[in-house]
């Protein structure tokens, strides 16, 4: 029986979010709406949600913003005990801006975050006891591509919770206005020996790794020229802003198995930041609470973030119970109720 007190803990910087009102753009609008983001953080609500104890790993300005960030953080059920608070006179919290988009007009991002506290975060801010802590440690390229000193800090964590025999959850989540696809390639084959469970798209596989071969065979490499056992590899299918078809493939190199089901389709989108990270979050759900269940794994990272798609905002919102009947929902083929009451 594992007596870790945390079934998952995320690195990853937290942002603020500022959108115009409804479909507006940020060249006119004049009011804007105040949300919380981040990648990893995404993944903590999100598993929370579903039942897992989770806990965020960061830096924040310890001022009256990060203070939001926390008081957001906690009314979702994360823990803050690993979270820490930047006193100097340049704290600042990273943000971006949203712009919802309307076909043809794709949506926009803005980011504003260069050399905010979390930039200067540091391992050794943290407890020892933190590396025994959490069944799962999970962070990203996102976290890796910020700066040299978040890099190091990632990979130094990454490095001391595996030596505790912490499962290593990493997702590469490339972002070309953060580093080229070289460079993520380079820093990323560094820490896929620490790595169990790798989340990569099929595209990302091609441009940054350079693989060749189908989605599948690509999926399998990572497995035989690292010690990972899982992996992950999503697919989004754009017929508009406002309409999606998402599923997914997860490799089992251990039983050298692949494990897919019927992709969601024509997803009436409201907004698809955050859908990635949730589907993660479903992902790790399903492998942790059973054990390694991959086909569990896909159906709940494909159905949380099918939900997520339709929620405005970074943050998932949907419970086990939701995603439980979206999950039976999909496996029916006879008449559904339209509404639920």
């Amino acid at each position: 029986m594992n007596d870790r007190p945390f079934d998952l803990l995320s690195l990853g910087e937290l942002l603020l979010r500022l959108s115009p009102e409804g479909v507006d753009r940020l060249v006119r609008g004049e009011s804007m709406r105040k949300q919380v983001g981040g990648a990893e953080l995404n993944v903590a609500v999100g598993a929370s949600l579903l039942g897992l104890h989770t806990g965020v790993v960061t830096q924040l300005p310890a001022h009256d913003m990060g203070n939001f960030i926390k008081n957001s953080v906690r009314s979702y059920g994360i823990s803050d005990d690993y979270v820490v608070y930047d006193h100097s006179p340049n704290a600042r919290l990273g943000l971006y801006y949203y712009e919802y988009g309307a076909h043809p007009r794709k949506p926009k991002v803005i980011y504003d975050r260069n050399n905010s506290s979390f930039y200067s975060i540091s391992a050794d801010s943290f407890p020892d006891e933190m590396y025994g802590s959490t069944t799962c440690f999970h962070t990203t390229g996102i976290t890796l591509a910020l700066c040299e000193n978040t890099r190091k800090t990632a990979i130094d964590m990454m490095r001391r919770f595996k030596e505790t025999g912490t499962i290593i959850s990493f997702d590469v989540n490339f972002r070309g206005n953060l580093w080229t696809g070289e460079e993520a390639r380079e820093c990323i084959e560094q820490i896929l020996p620490y790595v169990d469970i790798f989340f990569c798209s099929e595209d990302t596989a091609r441009l940054t790794f350079h693989k060749t071969g189908t989605a599948r065979e690509m999926m399998k490499s990572f497995t035989e020229d690292y010690p990972i056992s899982i992996v992950a590899s999503t697919k989004r299918i754009v017929h508009s802003p406002k309409s999606h078809t998402f599923g997914s493939v997860i490799y089992d190199a251990a039983r050298d198995q692949y494990y897919e089901e019927e992709p969601y389709r024509n997803i009436e989108v409201v907004d698809r930041i955050g859908s990635g990270d949730a589907y993660i979050a479903g992902a790790l759900y399903g492998l942790l609470s059973s054990g390694g269940d991959c086909m569990k794994a896909v159906q709940y990272g494909n159905a949380t973030s099918a939900l997520k798609n339709t929620i405005p905002g970074d943050l998932p919102t949907s419970d086990l119970g939701e995603v439980n009947t979206i999950i039976r929902e999909h496996n029916q083929t006879g008449p559904q109720s339209e509404m639920s009451r």
